[in-house]
């Protein structure tokens, strides 16, 4: 089994609403059909996420309004085709990765429901790899450091990460790996409950600087785009 990103634009024309509307409609049901779909997961920046617009940040213009995580026995271009197909027509623009899948921590704590949208928000990275670090050097950083500290200093209640193997469609921009990290709702305003410190200044203040100092290894900043969203589980 594989997995294959979708980065995916909708029409400026469109509002954001219903073009998720459409994503978790129509679109989940036309991929649910085909024989090879495994797994399905729908990120959109909705509504839902419209106070969090603070905690975004933008490198990708215009950035992407949604990412749909597919689950597939295989992503060589024959098989991937019906998926491919299903999503240009629902969208204005896709970019598709192959991605390797780590989930150092899995939902526990607000297990998705098929269909609907899970408890708090989900932010979304896209990271790209400082030229100033070998492809081993920001592996290494990211996951057998990095990963513990931000699980550490935040209120994040799942962690995934997808290091990208290759770009599957012509014209995807580059991308390096996506990050998706869940947090509870009041996070997307409070920054305090964002660093797994509510009412305790103290306790943000220095969960702040270890994340930053640790961030500030394996990811230059400006040159991410960070975006928080709701969570769907389709299949």
């Amino acid at each position: 089994m594989e997995k294959v990103v979708y980065l995916v634009w909708r029409d400026p024309k469109e509002d954001v609403d219903p073009f998720a509307a459409r994503l978790r409609g129509d679109l989940a049901a036309r991929l649910r059909a085909l024989p090879t779909l495994r797994g399905l997961q729908l990120n959109v920046a909705d509504a839902a996420v419209a106070a969090g617009s603070g905690l975004r940040q933008t490198f990708l213009d215009p950035p992407p309004d949604a990412v749909l995580q597919v689950w597939v026995d295989s992503a060589i271009a024959p098989l991937r085709q019906p998926v491919d197909a299903a999503i240009a027509a629902a969208t204005a623009r896709h970019a598709a990765y192959l991605v390797t899948e780590s989930r150092p921590l899995r939902n526990r704590q607000h297990p998705p429901q098929p269909g609907q949208r899970t408890e708090g928000f989900a932010q979304i990275a896209l990271l790209r790899k400082p030229a100033r670090l070998s492809y081993g050097q920001w592996l290494d950083v990211w996951h057998n450091s990095h990963t513990q500290i931000a699980i550490d200093t935040q209120s994040t209640f799942e962690y995934a990460q997808n290091v990208v193997v290759r770009p599957l469609t012509a014209g995807a921009p580059p991308l390096d790996a996506m990050v998706e990290e869940c947090f509870p709702l009041a996070a997307l305003t409070d920054p305090l409950t964002f660093f797994d410190a509510p009412g305790d200044k103290a306790k943000f203040e220095a969960n702040l600087k270890i994340m930053m100092d640790s961030v500030h290894r394996f990811i230059d900043m400006g040159t991410i785009d960070v975006m928080p969203t709701s969570q769907y589980v389709l299949l």
